[in-house]
């Protein structure tokens, strides 16, 4: 292993950009983050400046390249990226036709209703294996082009560029060079064949977008470009690009079947790995990419929670009942338990294994006699709970239990938060010594294509667990916690 060599790993995140520069023994020897904007120009409609976005990936990458010597000593760059959300752009220009589409957003709610009407939700299960959501980019394309001026006509012209997050930020990092994509983010747009692993004409008919907005798709790992040598004092190998929950999948060493691996950012991403099988889902999972390394393909079992991170957002900026997210972890442990206090956290409706986008957000079994730290705690709780739903929805699909739960993300930080996990899912929760496992995991995606890394087994021998949390919990009260979701959930539901 090459230790003088560096990676620079940008994290390109739902409300924040970050870029961390590791070295070959895995620590982080810089990191500067930045938050962005985020625009709500309607009900359920979500979006970012791609152009802001773009300012921030260069404030942070030159940021931390200063801070370790320059970029003579960066040997690649990895990007990860807030899956799902689109840019279009132009060719000629680079600029974006409008506001990226976040994956959050639920505007083409009605359009996907009307496919499913129509029958197309088998041919998209069958070949993308995810289900005809609004969360995915295709019907998302699909209304920039119609709703954008002229956008379908330049589009049919071959002069508009279509690209999730991170083929933006490849096209302007290589000057416009090289327009592509990684596997793990092609297979989240609802237009790529998951078995033979290529872009689908019959799905691009079906949600109307013609092929030449569409760029290469490639391995994970691999060397996509250089950067244009103006942008930090010399061109830079790109060699590394996974969606954010794979490239977690790959910095948790998840390299096994059976392993399993729970993110908690803004949403809450559960992958189970299922080795070279892509399992069929029965209870509304997602089938999906982990990573291809080498062109040798590995599946997973993905859950998808809207709703983790983001709810903790909403007691401090939405109702003001906390002033700092780190104050959840006292208020839970205040009260004996949650008195009844039950949080379905459904503002951009549920995921899975749900998939209602029509599911509002609600606050249940209120006394007199509750506080403010009874719903500090359903806050909390309802994470580890709708992580209990994505588990026993795998296991009906016959991905099995996993041994342990691997975790990491903001909210992984709170020990409350992953005692209450391990007891409500009954299996260990174990934390790693790095919490920032998804630009870890680009950085080792970065550093296999240059050689800092050999292979997965050496990837995997850096991984190191800081803490482990055993099940704990009477199995009676545990019940008695779930049955009280459960019944939540249903009223959320009801509409």
């Amino acid at each position: 292993m090459a230790s003088s060599k560096k990676i620079l790993a940008i994290d390109q995140g739902t409300t924040s950009t970050r870029a961390i520069v590791f070295d070959a023994a895995t620590q982080a020897l810089a990191t500067e983050r930045r938050e962005f904007r985020q625009f709500y120009p309607e009900h359920g409609w979500v979006e970012h400046d791609a152009e802001e976005i773009w300012r921030h990936v260069l404030e942070v990458s030159r940021a931390v390249i200063e801070r370790v010597g320059g970029a003579d000593g960066i040997a690649a760059i990895g990007i990860t990226n807030q899956r799902e959300t689109i840019v279009v752009w132009d060719r000629a220009t680079g600029e974006p036709i409008h506001h990226a589409i976040v994956w959050q957003d639920r505007r083409t709610a009605a359009r996907c209703a009307e496919l499913r009407q129509q029958g197309a939700e088998e041919l998209v299960r069958a070949r993308t294996g995810l289900l005809l959501d609004p969360y995915f980019s295709a019907t998302k394309l699909a209304w920039l082009l119609d709703e954008v001026d002229g956008a379908r006509d330049r589009a049919e012209r071959g002069e508009l560029a279509f690209g999730t997050i991170d083929s933006f930020l490849l096209w302007r990092l290589t000057g416009g060079r090289v327009h592509a994509t990684d596997i793990t983010n092609a297979c989240r747009t609802m237009l790529f064949d998951i078995h033979r692993q290529c872009w689908d004409d019959d799905l691009l008919r079906l949600f109307g977008v013609p092929a030449s907005l569409l760029g290469a798709v490639h391995d994970n790992s691999f060397l996509f470009g250089e950067t244009e040598p103006t942008l930090f004092g010399r061109a830079i190998p790109i060699g590394g690009m996974a969606g954010d929950q794979q490239a977690a999948v790959v910095g948790q060493a998840c390299f096994a079947a059976g392993m399993a691996k729970s993110t908690y950012g803004t949403g809450c991403f559960m992958l189970l790995n299922t080795g070279e099988a892509a399992v069929a889902s029965e209870s509304r999972m997602l089938t999906t990419i982990a990573y291809r390394i080498g062109g040798r393909t590995t599946y997973a079992l993905e859950g998808a929670i809207f709703v983790a991170g983001a709810a903790i957002k909403w007691l401090r900026d939405g109702i003001g009942l906390i002033t700092h997210a780190s104050q959840t972890d006292d208020m839970a442990t205040r009260v004996p338990d949650n008195h009844g206090v039950y949080m379905v956290p459904g503002f951009v409706g549920l995921g899975a294994p749900h998939w209602d986008p029509h599911a509002r957000g609600l606050i249940c079994g209120l006394t007199l006699d509750a506080t403010a730290a009874h719903i500090a705690r359903a806050a909390l709780e309802s994470v580890a709970l709708q992580t209990l739903d994505l588990a026993e929805a795998m296991q009906r699909d016959g991905g099995g239990q996993a041994q342990a739960l691997r975790v990491d993300g903001g909210m992984a930080a709170n020990d409350w938060f992953c005692q209450f996990l391990a007891d409500m899912l009954q299996v260990p929760v174990e934390r790693p010594r790095h919490l920032e496992t998804t630009a870890l995991g680009a950085a080792f995606l970065a550093g296999l294509a240059v050689g800092v890394w050999r292979d997965l087994d050496e990837v995997a021998a850096t991984w190191s667990r800081a803490s482990l949390f055993e099940p704990s919990m009477q199995v009676a009260q545990r019940d008695r916690v779930v049955a009280g979701w459960q019944d939540a959930v249903r009223r959320a539901l009801l509409r």
